[in-house]
This record gives structure tokens, sequence and C-alpha cells, in this order.
């Protein structure tokens, strides 16, 4: 399973500085493809650990960076007349929950703005494929568990949940219009070296090395599908080639409602197993070999109690599962931290 390699076939990776866009690139840079990264380096999080991931891509000859920001039109369009991308992987976005309700705009800059940058660049210079992230807080209010593509997402509870129910919604659009084939990804709480420092895991792991207490929300009660950065990336590299096409049969009263008439289909990336906060914790301090000071909170505005994946569409048509365990993804996490922040302060 994989891509064939013909000359000079491009894969475009926005966000390409960003925790999931570095580790795809090093990957698909160790299977010799030819990778132009686009990122525009925000400084949302520590712009240090940007520079770093960039820096270990430059090492590759066959990946090429540009800093940009997608809604920068001319600029977008200008690399899909250079090189005329095969394959397109949009990861680039205003990231975070919480951040989304003090800074609305950023996100429609980022999320809205820069992707209809991307679909308006593929419908000029058409690609075989595009992929997208999308995020499992699209599923919002949802009660029902696991969450399956197939249920109802019209409820977001936070404006980046709503930026990316847009993005599916766009991407749709483009699939139905100018029959551009595009797959949404809906990651679930990927963690994993060289991650983000705004999410919890990393946070958590900081204050507790540095003996610092940590804030726990909702008392605690809360539950996430972590999702391990490897199996995300080659989820990803696997879905590259599996191609939606036009079904001009689809009903909406047989049919699965993340596919269509149009190419396009949504999947889950996510674990399938949803860990319980607090159980969370402890692995994290049995790894690092501390106890944590906690300070329990409410509830804060646009989380969601729980996310838990159904991903069997996923492993239907991509012959895998994401199956990394908590202990073994945290405790490579750990080390990581431990060996970077050690060496470089």
């Amino acid at each position: 399973m994989g891509l064939e390699q013909k000359k000079k076939e491009y894969i475009l990776v926005t966000g390409a500085c960003g925790f999931i866009g570095y580790h795809l690139c090093k990957y698909l840079l160790n299977k010799s493809f030819e990778v132009i990264g686009i990122d525009n380096l925000s400084d949302y999080y520590d712009c240090i650990l940007k520079e770093e991931r960039l820096s270990l891509l430059k090492k590759f000859n066959k990946f090429v960076f540009y800093k940009i920001d997608l809604k920068e039109e001319s600029l977008v369009r200008e690399i899909f007349n250079i090189y005329k991308p095969h394959y397109v992987v949009n990861l680039a976005a205003q990231a975070g929950v919480r951040y989304s309700i003090d800074n609305p705009h950023a996100y429609v800059d980022s999320n809205i703005v820069g992707f209809i940058n991307i679909l308006e660049a593929c419908r000029n210079y058409p690609v075989k494929h595009l992929l997208y992230a999308s995020s499992s807080s699209v599923y919002g209010g949802n009660k029902k568990v696991p969450f399956s593509t197939n249920d109802n997402v019209d409820h977001p509870i936070s404006f980046y949940a709503a930026t990316k129910k847009a993005n599916e919604l766009m991407a749709h659009t483009y699939s139905h219009l100018y029959n551009i084939p595009t797959s949404g990804l809906r990651f679930f709480t990927v963690y994993g070296p060289w991650g983000r420092p705004d999410m919890a895991y990393f946070s958590f792991t900081k204050n507790i090395i540095e003996g610092k207490p940590i804030k726990i929300f909702n008392q605690g009660k809360m539950e996430r599908d972590f999702t391990y950065i490897d199996d995300i990336i080659i989820s990803i590299y696997r879905l590259l080639t599996v191609i939606p096409k036009n079904n001009p049969e689809w009903s909406e009263k047989r049919d699965s409602i993340n596919t269509s008439f149009a190419p396009y289909k949504i999947y889950n990336i996510g674990n399938n197993n949803s860990v319980q906060l607090l159980k969370f914790i402890k692995i994290l301090e049995e790894k690092i070999g501390r106890r944590a000071e906690k300070i329990f909170l409410d509830m804060q505005p646009g989380d969601i109690i729980k996310t838990y994946a159904d991903i069997s569409e996923l492993e239907k048509v991509i012959g895998f599962k994401p199956k990394t365990n908590i202990e073994d993804g945290l405790g490579r996490f750990v080390d990581w931290y431990i060996s970077y922040y050690n060496h470089n302060h």
C-alpha cells in the first residue's frame, strides 16, 4: 500500500512546522517523497519548537519550505502554480478550543480564509486528493458514544469546532462543484514527542517536573480518546491513496452521511478508547517519577466531557487501526520531553 514513486510527485503539507505536520513531512521524506512545506510560524505557542522542527526537516534534500500565511491568496496560488502538487494535506489551522473563545478572528483568518484559498488553488491546479484536518471537537454536545462519522454534528460548543465543521462543508461544496476528491480527518487528542505545548499532557508534564501545581478541570471528570502521533501519521499516509469517488446513487436515507454523491469522505482518526483524565495523570506521574500537586477546577466553556472515536470505517479502508496504548505513548513523550529540555536548557 502506498503511493507510486513516479518522477516528482509533489506532496504539499500546510502547517509543516506544526506537531502533526512535522511528523508527516518527516515520514514522507523518509520514504523519499518530494515534500513542499508551508507554515506561517505563528507565535500561538513557542516558536523555538517550530523552528527546531523545521531545521530537522531542512536536512532532507527533497524538502522545500515556504514561510507564508494561507490567508495570502496570491502566495498560495503561486506555490500551486510552480509545483502543481499531486496531493495536498492541509494541517495549517489556528488550534485550541479555549483560545477560540478569546480570539475568534484568528480562527476565521486561518481556518476559514486559509482553507478557502487552498480549495481555490486545488480547483485551479487540480490535485489527485486533498486531505484536511478536521477535529473530534465537531461532535460538540453529542451524548452518544463512541462518536461515529454517521452522527449529526450540528451542535458545536466552541468556535474552533464551528470552523472545523465549516471546513467539512466547504470541502463538500468543492468536491461537488469541481470534482476535487477530499477527505476530512477528525483527529482525536493527538499526543507524542515534539507535541504542542498548549495541550494538557505537555503542560502537565512541564509542571510536574518543575514541581508546580497542575489545573484539572471539571474535577477531573473528563475522558479523552488519546491518539499517539505515529498512529495518526500512518493513517494519513495510507489514506493518501484512498481517493473518494463520485457516487451518483448516493442517498441520505440509505447511505452513510460521511460519504456523498460527490468525491467526499470523512474519517475519525482516534485510538478507539477513552481514558479518564485522572488515570492519565497517574500514568504521567509514574513515567516522570513524581507526584503532581493538583488543583481541581470547574468545567471550562467550550470543553467536551468525553471523546471516544468509532474507527470502524478507517480500519475497513486502510487495514490499520491506531493501537499505541497510553502507557507506551506517554512514556515515549516523557522520555522525549526530558531529553529535549535537558539538552536545550
